[in-house]
C-alpha cells in the first residue's frame, strides 16, 4: 500500500509515541492545526467538526472518541476528518484537567461531594486512579459479557459502583464542560480558518499569475 509504513513499529514504540510524540506535544499540536486549516471545506463545516472532536474528548467513552466525534460531526454536517483530528484535544497532558472539570461539575450537579482521590487513587485502600478505574471497568464488563456464554460467574457490583461514582458524574459533567469548551473552540476556529484560506487563495492566485506571465514572456521570446 502507498501510505503503509515500511518499518513496522513495535507496540512499545506506538504507546510511547502516543504518550509523548516525537518532537513533543507542541509539535504534534502544530501539525494537527496545520492539517485542519488545509482541509478542503468551508470554515463553518471544519469548525463544526472541531466542535464535535473537542466535545468527544470530554466524554467518558475512552477508546471510542473517534467514533463519537465522527457520529456527532455527521449529525452536525461538519467535517469528519476535522472532528477526528480535534479529538487530540484530549491527550495525556489534558486528561487530568478534563477529568477534574468533568467529575467536579458532574458531582456538583448531582448533589454529591466530589472526592479528588477518585483521580489519583488511594494506595492505603487499594483504590487506583481514574485511568486504572476505567481500565478495570472495561475488564469487568468484558468478563461479564463472556460469562453469558461460559460457566464463569458475572459480578456487577464493582461496575455499579463505578457507574455511580465515576462514569455517570463524568458523563454529565463532561457534557456540560465539553459544550462550553467546544463552543469556544468553534468561534475561535471560524475566523482563523477563513483568514488562512483567504490568504492561501491569494497566494495561489499570485503564483498562477506569475506562471501565466512567465509563459507569456516565453511565447513572446519564441516569436
Amino acid at each position: 500500500m502507498v501510505f503503509k509504513r515500511r518499518d513496522r513499529r513495535p507496540i512499545w514504540q506506538v504507546v510511547a509515541d502516543f504518550v509523548y510524540p516525537r518532537g513533543g506535544w507542541g509539535r504534534a499540536a502544530q501539525y494537527v492545526k496545520h492539517r485542519v486549516r488545509r482541509l478542503p471545506d468551508t470554515p463553518e463545516k471544519i469548525a463544526r467538526g472541531i466542535w464535535a472532536g473537542v466535545f468527544a474528548a470530554f466524554s467518558p467513552f475512552y477508546g471510542f472518541h473517534f467514533i463519537v466525534a465522527a457520529l456527532i460531526a455527521k449529525l452536525m454536517r461538519g467535517n469528519i476528518l476535522a472532528a477526528l483530528m480535534a479529538t487530540f484535544f484530549g491527550n495525556p497532558l489534558t486528561y487530568v484537567p478534563i477529568g477534574v472539570a468533568a467529575l467536579s461539575t458532574g458531582h456538583s450537579l448531582l448533589g454529591h461531594p466530589f472526592d479528588r482521590t477518585v483521580l489519583t487513587g488511594t494506595p492505603e485502600t487499594g483504590m487506583c486512579g481514574l485511568g486504572c478505574q476505567f481500565s478495570s471497568a472495561f475488564g469487568d464488563l468484558w468478563h461479564n459479557m463472556k460469562a453469558l456464554f461460559t460457566p464463569a460467574q458475572a459480578d456487577w457490583h464493582g461496575l455499579g459502583l463505578f457507574y455511580e461514582q465515576v462514569f455517570y458524574p463524568y458523563l454529565i459533567g463532561g457534557a456540560i464542560s465539553g459544550v462550553v469548551v467546544s463552543t469556544i473552540c468553534y468561534y475561535i476556529s471560524v475566523p482563523l480558518i477563513a483568514a488562512y484560506q483567504k490568504r492561501r487563495r491569494k497566494a495561489l492566485q499570485a503564483k498562477l499569475a506569475q506562471l501565466g506571465k512567465k509563459s507569456n514572456d516565453m511565447d513572446d521570446a519564441g516569436q
